[in-house]
């Protein structure tokens, strides 16, 4: 099953539109650095590792290859970090929205997804319809989480 990392930001994306457990229906494998895990969802979503969240933890490589990486990456936080650092060191793709990170993979080619292409897997998998998928947008628009909201309605149309 092939792993992806993410950081906190997609959790929230789905969540604001009800399909975070769905996430872990999808075919795919989920991790997060224990520090993020720690820090950012474990008050709120501490049923997260029952769904199947895996929480990894970094080796002292990776924390010491983030901590070079602060300066260099102004602007970028720590935990967000810690979750490009992971995606590194368990060679796998990176899922976030954020533009700092998304910018920092770029550069360092690690293979990166978002929230679009999650909605995608659930319309692919069968998990979700078009319409569903598009209320999900909607919803996700409406509590102002930031996605390219015409590249979701492409996608959408797409799979229609």
């Amino acid at each position: 099953m092939q792993l992806f990392i993410s950081d906190a930001n997609i959790f929230i994306d789905l969540e604001v539109c009800g399909m975070l457990s769905k996430m872990f229906e999808l075919s795919y494998a989920f991790a997060v650095p224990d520090i993020l895990y720690i820090e950012e969802l474990e008050e709120q979503h501490s049923d997260l590792p029952g769904y199947g969240l895996l929480v990894k933890k970094l080796d002292i490589s990776s924390i010491e290859y983030a901590q070079s990486l602060h300066n260099q990456y102004r602007g970028a936080s720590d935990n967000d970090l810690f979750a490009f650092v992971l995606a590194k060191q368990e060679r796998c793709p990176l899922i976030t929205g954020d533009g700092k990170l998304r910018k920092l993979a770029k550069a360092e080619g690690v293979e990166l997804k978002g929230t679009i292409w999650i909605i995608e897997q659930f319309i692919i998998e069968g998990l979700l319809s078009c319409d569903a998928a598009q209320a999900a947008f909607d919803i996700m628009e409406s509590k102002e989480r930031r996605l390219p909201w015409d590249k979701a309605r492409e996608m959408v149309d797409s799979q229609r």
